[in-house]
């Protein structure tokens, strides 16, 4: 993470702080706004963003400082009202990482977001991003199976970003004020077959899987992502608790590139990794940090960790909390 970056924490919406900004009482309303729909925090915003209402879903324009901003696992609320955020990098560069996925984001790319899983967004240089928010029951209606697009990058080459992204600032700039509440359903409908329609151009060819196993594999993700500290979380509690039997739990993440049990591993070492490698965490042992994410054996953490990164817990903080310290590094594991 690059010096200077302020690290802004976000637990749940009702966690949010009053921001102090200075300017009219409507910048205020506004920010407020923001800031209930979008996972922003008031000090990467410059300024006052706009918000456009289009039917079921909210437009969002935002001038971002850079930040690295991390979402915790929200409450109950959030996964009864499931909503994605689909963002537009308008200028600069961003990376979000969930579910066990890294998104990189160069200026026209775009990227969805669960909103009811923990991620993290890390704007790197600042500039402008556009976010639309929409429930995913609506967005089901246009893309089948949204979860698998979840934290996968849309470039501007592989999708028809630039005309949605042209139809948002049209939108943004006043048309959709003058529209009537028929008529934004209509256009939110065109809109939302537009971004389907760039996603099927875009990873037809990977996202080739059944649909029911597409779900089902998110919905395994998301509960591990939810349980990660859990040291009893193997595959049969995992398939006891979605009720699904252990060979069918099998069979979900067969067309990915590890088991369910390698994928608990590896999520768990990059979420201890990013610890390690946190200034904020240098009080900590590397034992607690294991322990706290679900391991319950220090030689095994160990041996995992190296087996991960190629080197030693220690070595691995020493080396990164000495490049944090001489200027910029990603603290993310790779």
């Amino acid at each position: 993470m690059c010096e200077g970056m302020p690290v802004l924490m976000k637990t749940s919406d009702s966690t949010l702080r009053r921001p102090r900004i200075s300017g009219a009482e409507t910048s205020v309303a506004a920010l407020h706004q923001a800031l209930a729909l979008f996972p922003f925090e008031p000090g990467c915003i410059s300024g006052a963003p706009q918000i456009v209402e289009l039917g079921s879903m909210s437009i969002g324009r935002f001038d971002c400082s850079p930040a690295l901003i991390r979402r915790e696992s929200p409450g109950a609320a959030a996964q009864r009202d499931k909503a994605g955020i689909l963002i537009f990098q308008l200028s600069g560069r961003s990376r979000i990482d969930q579910l066990g996925r890294s998104a990189q984001l160069e200026p026209g790319d775009a990227c969805l977001c669960d909103m009811a899983a923990a991620f993290d967004l890390k704007i790197v240089d600042g500039g402008e991003i556009l976010g639309v928010r929409v429930p995913f029951r609506v967005l089901k209606d246009h893309l089948p199976s949204p979860d698998w697009f979840c934290s996968r990058a849309m470039t501007r080459e592989a999708g028809m970003n630039a005309p949605i992204v042209a139809m948002l600032q049209s939108l943004m700039d006043g048309s959709a004020a003058a529209l009537s509440e028929a008529h934004q359903q209509r256009v939110g409908r065109h809109l939302l077959d537009l971004v389907a329609t760039s996603y099927a151009i875009a990873f037809d060819a990977t996202a080739a899987d059944s649909s029911i196993i597409v779900g089902r594999q998110a919905s395994v993700k998301l509960f591990i992502e939810q349980n990660l500290r859990d040291p009893e979380l193997t595959p049969c509690t995992i398939a006891a608790r979605l009720k699904f039997s252990p060979r069918y739990l099998r069979l979900i993440f067969a067309s990915g590139d590890a088991t369910v049990s390698a994928y608990i591993l590896r999520r768990r070492l990059e979420e201890c990794a990013r610890q390690i490698g946190d200034p904020r965490w240098r009080g900590h042992s590397m034992t607690e940090i294991a322990f706290a994410w679900g391991f319950n054996s220090a030689p095994h953490f160990s041996r995992s960790f190296r087996d991960r990164f190629g080197v030693s817990p220690r070595a691995y903080r020493r080396t990164t909390l000495e490049g944090v310290a001489a200027g910029c590094v990603d603290r993310v594991a790779a």
